[in-house]
């Protein structure tokens, strides 16, 4: 057994993970290569590295029209292939084995995608192979024959047209071309130039495939000028010692080719699968080229790959950024007084007042400690403190909520420019929470923030003076005052802001200031907006962690490059090392 295998299996996975949901230029390219180099591994390439004894596969493969089933019946000597004018001739495929070999090919060892039908000599009907677990429901059949015209170590498959106006058979002509171990190349006298032919030639001499040439219905006395020109044509291909075998138009009784005419071919046939050293050595001419084949294509599967996860990247990286300056906007508006304006501000001017509280924060600190207990108590209302925690409330979740879904708008206008992300956009926009949810998640965030800090006024400063000062003032207060301060300590209210402020975000700094003492003020201000910087940036992740979910639910793997590119990379290792048990 090869030491190449494993690794071959390994990249068989790989290429069959292999996902391709965006559309990028190379997207269809990728997932055509990826299918058919994960295809061309299961067909050939495992089954012929685990089993080198296995019997020779001969595909005939050809355009429409060629002859390539009257071949396989000449070749048997009965009408075991289907041959008619309609086209196409050859819908499932059918392969013709000697009697001793049929364990070889009615098993999953080769082509496993393609359920088995079996059908005795001499009649017309097909039945499924009773060892056969291969094939899926629906999927195309192998139709298997016996023939001991057959030698021992050599099957025939008949395969559909090259060119068939069915793209179904033209994928499994493909395919099946792929798992041969050689090729009985069938034209015609008329049709060998032609462009589809030349171009699956080309193919064959890439991978080194062991290769036949058929000529079918090669007119009497043309074969001085049309053999040299093929010749040639072969030459220019790199396909110089490719033997050629020519066929009349001319039929026997049995509306088969004469044997005659068939027997170079044969000969040539016999000669391959003489010896298990001749079969061998056919198996691995081919199976190092279709190997050395295969590895050149790692590039086309990639390089697609690679676009898919740039594009994912860039998703990802315009979530990311969209989110990182919505954060950066909310922070600002934390510093340059907007959340201090307007319906806050009025509700904190409704704690303090502005006449005889501008003229006690005038009389100095020390007086305000004094006196604070005892105007306060009169002046301070409880509903006009928790006022001011509801316009808090109020102005965080409508800058919250208005500026993640800026952020959201941005990432799928972004998104939905591009063809290769505008799929994804629409596929995210199903997994986002709704604007209710979005505005619940903020309301309680917002809330949450402001437990969190009224517990911290109520933690803060344990010594009896403070306490007394805390009650006298009451936490609610000194939670709004706190709030406050959060807002503006850094705003630079100056001139005209803080005439229309009325001094009220200073008078702010100043109760706390009365009740903690400076140090403590800045510790609290600094922990608190620490605090509701955590809490903002958790609220915008849900967005973006939905955003960047959806990328990669949509079924991008950005390590699916280096994934390929390893398993690539293991069976060249491999190949280095090979082993023959």
């Amino acid at each position: 057994m090869s030491n190449v295998a494993p690794a071959l299996d390994e990249l068989r996975r790989t290429l069959s993970a292999a996902r391709f949901p965006l559309r990028c230029p190379g997207a269809q390219e990728g997932t055509e290569t990826s299918i058919e180099l994960a295809q061309q591994i299961d067909d050939y390439l495992l089954p012929r590295y685990t089993s080198l004894d296995a019997p020779l596969l001969a595909v005939v493969g050809g355009s429409t029209g060629a002859g390539k089933s009257l071949l396989v019946n000449s070749l048997v000597r009965e009408h075991v292939a289907r041959s008619s004018a309609i086209r196409p001739t050859t819908r499932d495929p059918l392969l013709v084995h000697a009697v001793e070999d049929g364990a070889w090919f009615s098993s999953e060892r080769i082509l496993p995608g393609l359920a088995r039908l079996s059908r005795s000599r001499g009649t017309s009907q097909v039945v499924p192979d009773p060892l056969s677990q291969a094939g899926e429901p629906g999927a195309s059949s192998l139709e298997l024959v016996q023939s001991p015209a057959v030698p021992h170590g050599l099957a025939i498959l008949d395969s559909p047209d090259i060119d068939s106006v069915v793209e179904a058979n033209r994928r499994l002509a493909g395919q099946l071309l792929a798992a041969a171990d050689m090729w009985i190349f069938v034209t015609t006298a008329a049709r060998y130039s032609d462009a589809i032919p030349w171009k699956l030639l080309a193919e064959a001499a890439s991978r080194n495939i062991v290769l036949g040439v058929v000529v079918n219905r090669m007119p009497a006395g043309t074969q001085r000028e049309i053999l040299p020109d093929l010749a040639k044509h072969l030459d220019k291909e790199g396909l110089g010692s490719v033997p050629i075998f020519t066929v009349t138009e001319y039929k026997d009784e049995d509306g088969l080719i004469p044997q005659a005419e068939l027997a170079p071919l044969r000969e040539w046939l016999l000669s391959l699968a003489a010896s298990a050293a001749s079969r061998a050595a056919v198996a691995r001419q081919t199976l190092e080229g279709a190997t050395n084949a295969l590895l050149l294509r790692e590039s086309d599967v990639v390089n697609a790959l690679e676009q898919q996860a740039a594009a994912a990247l860039r998703m990802k990286e315009e979530v990311a950024a969209a989110f990182a300056r919505s954060r950066g906007t909310v922070e600002v508006s934390f510093e340059d007084g907007t959340l201090l304006r307007g319906e806050v501000l009025a509700r904190w001017q409704e704690v303090v007042g502005t006449g005889e509280w501008m003229r006690k924060l005038e009389s100095g600190v020390s007086s305000v400690r004094d006196r604070l207990a005892g105007w306060l108590r009169i002046q301070r209302q409880a509903s006009s403190a928790s006022a001011v925690d509801l316009a808090v409330e109020d102005s965080l979740l409508t800058s919250l909520v208005s500026t993640a879904e800026e952020a959201i708008a941005n990432v799928e206008l972004q998104w939905a420019s591009r063809t290769e992300s505008a799929e994804v956009a629409e596929f995210a926009a199903l997994r986002l929470r709704s604007s209710e949810e979005r505005e619940v998640d903020a309301a309680e965030a917002v809330r949450q923030w402001q437990r969190d800090l009224v517990e911290m006024v109520s933690s803060t400063g344990k010594d009896k003076k403070t306490t007394a000062r805390l009650l006298a003032v009451g936490v609610n207060v000194v939670g709004a005052a706190l709030m406050v301060v959060i807002f503006a300590s850094t705003a630079g209210l100056t001139g005209a802001e803080l005439a229309v402020a009325g001094g009220t975000a200073v008078a702010a700094q100043r109760v706390l200031e009365a009740v903690f003492g400076d140090d403590a003020v800045r510790k609290m201000t600094a922990r608190a907006r620490e605090d509701l910087s955590e809490k903002t940036a958790h609220f915008f992740e849900k967005d973006a962690d939905s955003l960047l979910a959806a990328v990669d639910q949509y079924g991008i793997n950005i390590d699916g490059p280096a994934n390929v590119t390893a398993s690539f990379a293991a069976v060249r290792d491999a190949l280095r090392t090979e082993q023959w048990q």
